[in-house]
């Protein structure tokens, strides 16, 4: 069973405000898939030590995205960016059955991949 994604993407974000210790611990229990007695074993500290050092550092991280908002944001931009590589398509699709306007081709073409450049 898969752990809390939205730690990995918190972390992604907001990794960087975080101490290393906290940094690594996370990365290791979320994104390396160790366990907690695992890490502890690695860093030469108490089970219990990793966990109230991971559940800090997840303290942080989501009061970090309820101050500044950033994967909210990224997710609402990627979202918004689809929608117009949808549209460019659905304008383009019209143009080609209706009227076939090489301008109107060539900005929808623009369109799609300034919006799928920017999506990456």
């Amino acid at each position: 069973m898969a752990k809390n994604i939205e730690i990995s993407v918190l972390l992604d974000f907001y990794g960087d405000m975080l101490t290393q210790k906290q940094r690594e611990f996370l990365e290791d229990y979320y994104n390396n898939d160790l366990s907690l007695s695992e890490i502890a074993e690695n860093v030469g500290i108490t089970r219990q030590g990793v966990r109230d050092s991971i559940k800090r550092a997840e303290t942080q991280l989501y009061k970090m995205e309820e101050m500044l908002g950033l994967v909210k944001r990224f997710e609402q931009v990627r979202a918004g960016l689809e929608e117009i590589i949808a549209c460019a398509a659905q304008i383009n699709e019209y143009n080609l059955n209706h009227g076939l306007s090489r301008e109107i081709n060539d900005s929808t073409v623009r369109i799609k991949s300034i919006a799928t450049a920017l999506c990456e």
